[in-house]
Protein backbone atom coordinates (compact mmCIF):
# COMPACT_ATOMS: atom_id res chain seq x y z
CA UNK A 1 0.00 0.00 0.00
CA UNK A 2 1.19 3.47 -1.09
CA UNK A 3 1.69 6.46 1.37
CA UNK A 4 -0.80 7.96 -0.33
CA UNK A 5 -3.64 5.19 -0.50
CA UNK A 6 -3.19 4.67 3.58
CA UNK A 7 -3.33 8.85 3.77
CA UNK A 8 -6.61 8.52 1.80
CA UNK A 9 -8.02 5.32 3.85
CA UNK A 10 -7.07 7.55 7.55
CA UNK A 11 -8.65 10.29 6.34
CA UNK A 12 -11.94 8.67 5.09
CA UNK A 13 -12.14 7.11 8.39
CA UNK A 14 -11.23 10.23 10.57
CA UNK A 15 -14.06 12.04 8.13
CA UNK A 16 -16.53 9.29 8.70
CA UNK A 17 -16.10 9.30 12.65
CA UNK A 18 -16.48 12.86 12.61
CA UNK A 19 -19.85 12.68 10.68
CA UNK A 20 -21.27 9.54 13.00
CA UNK A 21 -20.41 11.79 15.92
CA UNK A 22 -22.68 14.73 14.10
CA UNK A 23 -25.11 13.15 13.59
CA UNK A 24 -24.98 10.78 16.70
CA UNK A 25 -25.53 14.17 18.57
CA UNK A 26 -27.70 15.84 16.37
CA UNK A 27 -30.46 13.82 17.72
CA UNK A 28 -29.39 13.58 21.28
CA UNK A 29 -30.55 16.08 24.24
CA UNK A 30 -27.12 18.42 24.23
CA UNK A 31 -29.06 21.20 27.24
CA UNK A 32 -30.83 20.20 30.61
CA UNK A 33 -32.49 22.83 32.72
CA UNK A 34 -33.20 21.53 36.53
CA UNK A 35 -35.04 22.43 39.85
CA UNK A 36 -33.92 20.57 43.26
CA UNK A 37 -37.50 19.43 44.04
CA UNK A 38 -36.41 18.73 47.48
CA UNK A 39 -35.18 22.40 47.89
CA UNK A 40 -38.97 23.55 48.33
CA UNK A 41 -39.11 21.50 51.43
CA UNK A 42 -36.33 23.46 52.63
CA UNK A 43 -38.15 26.62 53.90
CA UNK A 44 -38.76 27.10 49.98
CA UNK A 45 -35.81 27.71 49.11
CA UNK A 46 -35.53 28.07 44.59
CA UNK A 47 -33.31 26.48 42.06
CA UNK A 48 -31.96 26.08 38.95
CA UNK A 49 -29.61 24.66 36.70
CA UNK A 50 -28.93 24.70 33.50
CA UNK A 51 -26.17 22.06 31.89
CA UNK A 52 -25.00 21.34 28.85
CA UNK A 53 -23.39 18.27 27.38
CA UNK A 54 -19.54 18.85 25.54
CA UNK A 55 -19.03 15.00 24.88
CA UNK A 56 -20.12 11.45 25.46
CA UNK A 57 -19.26 11.31 29.30
CA UNK A 58 -18.68 15.09 30.23
CA UNK A 59 -21.11 18.07 31.50
CA UNK A 60 -20.81 21.27 32.30
CA UNK A 61 -23.29 23.40 34.61
CA UNK A 62 -24.18 26.27 36.52
CA UNK A 63 -26.46 27.09 38.99
CA UNK A 64 -28.17 29.49 41.57
CA UNK A 65 -30.27 29.00 44.70
CA UNK A 66 -32.50 31.61 46.04
CA UNK A 67 -34.51 32.30 49.27
CA UNK A 68 -35.85 35.43 50.43
CA UNK A 69 -37.89 34.26 53.01
CA UNK A 70 -38.74 35.08 56.98
CA UNK A 71 -41.24 32.97 58.32
CA UNK A 72 -42.99 34.45 61.58
CA UNK A 73 -40.34 37.85 62.64
CA UNK A 74 -42.88 39.00 65.08
CA UNK A 75 -41.42 41.72 67.08
CA UNK A 76 -40.12 39.00 69.72
CA UNK A 77 -37.44 37.68 67.47
CA UNK A 78 -39.36 34.25 67.03
CA UNK A 79 -39.01 34.33 63.39
CA UNK A 80 -37.54 31.38 61.23
CA UNK A 81 -35.64 31.98 57.85
CA UNK A 82 -33.18 29.59 55.90
CA UNK A 83 -32.36 32.91 53.62
CA UNK A 84 -29.40 32.22 50.61
CA UNK A 85 -27.90 33.07 47.12
CA UNK A 86 -26.30 30.95 46.02
CA UNK A 87 -23.80 30.90 42.65
CA UNK A 88 -21.88 27.76 41.49
CA UNK A 89 -20.16 26.62 38.22
CA UNK A 90 -19.08 23.27 37.89
CA UNK A 91 -18.74 19.63 35.95
CA UNK A 92 -19.63 16.37 35.70
CA UNK A 93 -18.20 13.34 34.65
CA UNK A 94 -20.75 10.73 33.71
CA UNK A 95 -20.05 6.99 33.45
CA UNK A 96 -22.41 5.74 30.85
CA UNK A 97 -23.87 8.45 28.59
CA UNK A 98 -24.52 12.41 29.79
CA UNK A 99 -27.75 12.80 31.41
CA UNK A 100 -28.25 8.88 32.04
CA UNK A 101 -26.87 6.89 34.96
CA UNK A 102 -24.15 7.35 37.45
CA UNK A 103 -22.20 10.50 37.64
CA UNK A 104 -19.58 12.42 39.85
CA UNK A 105 -19.17 15.92 39.57
CA UNK A 106 -17.07 18.90 40.82
CA UNK A 107 -18.05 22.45 41.13
CA UNK A 108 -17.11 25.77 42.59
CA UNK A 109 -19.31 27.78 44.71
CA UNK A 110 -20.11 31.20 46.86
CA UNK A 111 -23.09 31.75 48.94
CA UNK A 112 -24.60 34.29 50.70
CA UNK A 113 -26.90 33.25 53.54
CA UNK A 114 -28.79 34.10 56.52
CA UNK A 115 -29.92 31.09 58.84
CA UNK A 116 -31.67 31.32 62.58
CA UNK A 117 -34.69 30.01 64.53
CA UNK A 118 -34.86 26.91 63.45
CA UNK A 119 -32.59 24.66 66.02
CA UNK A 120 -31.97 27.98 68.11
CA UNK A 121 -33.21 31.15 68.26
CA UNK A 122 -29.88 32.49 67.52
CA UNK A 123 -29.02 33.89 64.02
CA UNK A 124 -25.72 33.48 61.63
CA UNK A 125 -25.27 35.25 58.64
CA UNK A 126 -22.30 35.23 56.35
CA UNK A 127 -20.65 34.64 53.16
CA UNK A 128 -19.17 31.02 51.88
CA UNK A 129 -16.82 30.56 49.01
CA UNK A 130 -15.66 26.57 48.20
CA UNK A 131 -15.45 23.52 46.50
CA UNK A 132 -17.80 20.43 46.57
CA UNK A 133 -17.85 17.25 45.46
CA UNK A 134 -21.29 14.93 44.72
CA UNK A 135 -21.95 11.60 43.27
CA UNK A 136 -25.75 10.62 41.97
CA UNK A 137 -28.09 8.61 39.68
CA UNK A 138 -30.22 9.98 37.09
CA UNK A 139 -33.28 8.17 35.57
CA UNK A 140 -34.38 8.82 31.90
CA UNK A 141 -38.38 9.11 32.44
CA UNK A 142 -39.08 9.95 29.27
CA UNK A 143 -37.52 11.17 26.19
CA UNK A 144 -37.35 15.49 27.79
CA UNK A 145 -37.90 14.62 31.55
CA UNK A 146 -35.03 13.17 33.69
CA UNK A 147 -35.08 12.40 37.36
CA UNK A 148 -32.17 12.64 39.55
CA UNK A 149 -30.89 11.68 43.15
CA UNK A 150 -27.25 12.61 44.42
CA UNK A 151 -25.43 13.33 47.49
CA UNK A 152 -22.09 15.37 48.42
CA UNK A 153 -20.32 17.86 50.33
CA UNK A 154 -18.64 21.25 50.29
CA UNK A 155 -15.88 23.30 51.97
CA UNK A 156 -14.12 26.50 51.98
CA UNK A 157 -13.82 30.24 53.49
CA UNK A 158 -16.70 31.26 55.90
CA UNK A 159 -17.02 34.75 57.20
CA UNK A 160 -19.76 35.12 59.27
CA UNK A 161 -21.87 37.00 62.05
CA UNK A 162 -23.96 35.47 64.67
CA UNK A 163 -26.68 37.46 66.00
CA UNK A 164 -28.99 37.07 69.15
CA UNK A 165 -32.20 36.59 67.25
CA UNK A 166 -33.45 36.20 63.46
CA UNK A 167 -34.53 39.82 64.08
CA UNK A 168 -33.23 41.88 67.07
CA UNK A 169 -29.75 42.64 65.45
CA UNK A 170 -27.20 41.91 68.68
CA UNK A 171 -24.23 40.67 67.81
CA UNK A 172 -23.28 37.64 69.86
CA UNK A 173 -20.04 36.69 67.53
CA UNK A 174 -18.12 37.70 64.81
CA UNK A 175 -15.66 34.90 62.76
CA UNK A 176 -13.56 33.38 60.07
CA UNK A 177 -12.91 30.10 59.53
CA UNK A 178 -12.71 27.43 57.03
CA UNK A 179 -16.25 24.80 56.99
CA UNK A 180 -16.89 21.45 55.41
CA UNK A 181 -20.79 21.10 55.36
CA UNK A 182 -23.01 18.31 53.26
CA UNK A 183 -24.07 19.43 50.08
CA UNK A 184 -26.36 18.66 47.24
CA UNK A 185 -28.68 16.07 48.84
CA UNK A 186 -31.19 16.54 46.81
CA UNK A 187 -34.15 15.20 44.58
CA UNK A 188 -34.28 17.14 41.09
CA UNK A 189 -36.18 16.92 38.14
CA UNK A 190 -34.43 18.30 34.54
CA UNK A 191 -35.97 19.01 31.49
CA UNK A 192 -33.83 18.20 28.43
CA UNK A 193 -33.92 20.30 24.92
Amino acid sequence: MTTFGFTKRLLLSIASIAAGSVLFRAGAQQIALSTELSGYADYGTMSAEISCSVSRHWSASAGVRYNPFLYGGGEDGSGVSNRQRAFSAGGRYWLWHVYSGWWFGGKLQYQEYNRGGISSPQTREGDRIGAGLAAGFTYMISKHFNLEVSAGAWGGYDSYRVYDCPVCGLTVEDGQGFFILPHDLALSLSYLF
